[in-house]
């Protein structure tokens, strides 16, 4: 233990997206005590497990504990305890953040591992997390730490990855497509098929993409495709701003909760599609009809532009 706690400031420093595979003696990585668990419900948050949660809450919140060094005064058993729970925080923030997908199959280790520029930006990212909670039990020995960072907005991971990947030329040529454009024919078939009596007609403000039948990864960049493999939706047809500040989209289980979230959004007439496959963990397919409904919607009223997506999840 003592020469754990010897190595402490150093893994802090060395991060460097390489989760460990066995967890240190003494150092561990649940809501520990009782007061911890009440803070989280009275906060109505949740530990962050897997990368497809952090999309869901929207935010990475990771706990570390640590036991004091051995030997030491109760002051110093106070502060190696919470040192060495920051660091469990730090290595296990590092973890989920590893595997979360930028776009397609590239996840955020890949990026580091390819670029160095890219992961010394992360690893300051990680750094800089946002400490929300700590505590100290003296009569278990146990301190606990909790880490927090966002998944969009300012200083998010989003941003961070906006800036050192995608867009740089790398990232900008891992994500060029083919942009999808409809025939005459295809168009005026569909869009005549599909428009509802004058009475009650409305202009669709928003898309729904039912994927529970699919093993699909939330993503940075999550991108819709024809079959032809013809971009329909991609960091393209964004604004840079909505990209950082709510992402692609937002992900949710039900077509109910997919509902609320878009209104929220100011969208209330969506266009519901469901995914006809994958193109990539982190990219959709659809049907050539959907291919044709959602771009012919979305000439209306540009929705596309200000992510007014949903994904529903299985």
């Amino acid at each position: 233990m003592q020469r754990f706690m010897r190595l402490a400031p150093l893994l802090a420093l060395c991060l460097a997206m390489t989760p460990p595979t066995i967890v240190a003696s003494g150092i561990i990585v649940t809501a520990g005590d009782a007061g911890t668990k009440a803070w989280l419900a009275k906060q109505n948050l949740a530990l962050t497990n897997t990368p497809t949660e952090a999309f869901a809450q929207g935010y990475i919140l990771v706990a570390g504990q640590g036991l004091p060094k051995s030997g030491s005064n109760p002051s110093q058993q106070r502060l190696t305890a919470l040192r060495a729970a920051e660091v469990a925080a730090y290595r296990r923030l590092a973890e989920i953040l590893d595997g979360v997908t930028v776009s397609g199959q590239v996840t955020v280790r890949d990026c580091t591992l390819s670029s160095d520029l890219v992961k010394a930006a992360v690893n300051g990212f990680v750094r800089g997390a946002r400490k929300v909670y700590e505590s100290w039990n003296p009569e278990e020995g146990v301190a606990t730490v909790l880490m927090e960072v966002g998944i969009n907005g300012a200083n998010s991971v989003t941003d961070v990855m906006y800036q050192q990947y995608i867009n740089a030329p790398d990232g900008r040529a891992s994500l060029q497509t083919v942009a999808y454009k409809p025939s005459e024919t295809g168009l005026m078939m569909v869009t005549t098929s599909q428009r509802p009596p004058p009475s009650t007609q409305a202009s669709q403000d928003g898309l729904i993409i039912d994927a529970r039948d699919l093993d699909f990864h939330p993503a940075l960049i999550n991108r819709i495709f024809t079959r032809q493999g013809e971009s329909l939706y991609d960091p393209s047809k964004i604004s840079q701003k909505i990209l950082v500040e709510q992402g692609a989209g937002e992900y949710t289980n039900t077509l109910e909760k997919a509902h609320a979230a878009l209104e929220a959004r100011g969208a209330k007439t969506p266009l519901v599609i469901k995914a006809l496959g994958l193109k990539s963990p982190a990219d959709l397919l659809v049907s050539d009809d959907d291919a044709v409904r959602i771009f012919s919607a979305d000439q209306k009223i540009n929705f596309l532009a200000s992510a007014k997506v949903v994904f529903v999840l299985k």
